[in-house]
């Protein structure tokens, strides 16, 4: 017996259709026939050397990395390309959380979604 992957993540919102809406026009996310989102994994898989991985981990209930979102969670989303994406947000009024940065595993950039839930957009190096 094993865990085998995040089959999910499941968020409440106030208005979700709006929000729904909001991640097409704002990540130009495309719904699936079940009317929510979802990402293959043959996509990502590309990405990674040693395969696509889903990071599932816990933060200190002090952490301040999800500020300025109330909720205690975060999203990473995987770009593929960052800099398309920081121009889509800048086309569109989103504005970002802190500056982007960059690590040798990659760069990241911060947002908030319509429901205040805090998204990290990760373009990963390619393997």
């Amino acid at each position: 017996m094993a865990v085998i992957g995040v089959g999910g993540v499941f968020v409440k919102s106030a208005d979700p259709a709006a929000t729904r809406a909001w991640y097409q026009d704002v990540l130009g996310m495309s719904l699936n026939e079940y009317g929510e989102f979802d990402f293959r994994h043959r996509r990502s898989a590309d990405t990674f050397e040693d395969g696509a991985r889903t990071i599932f981990a816990r933060f200190d209930a002090a952490s301040t990395y999800f500020d300025p979102s109330p909720h205690p969670l975060m999203i990473n989303l995987i770009v593929d390309d960052l800099d398309a994406i920081l121009a889509r947000l800048a086309d569109r009024g989103v504005p970002l959380v802190g500056e982007p940065e960059t690590y040798p595993y990659g760069r990241f950039a911060w947002i908030m979604d319509p429901d205040g839930v805090k998204l990290e957009l990760w373009e990963s190096v390619r393997a």
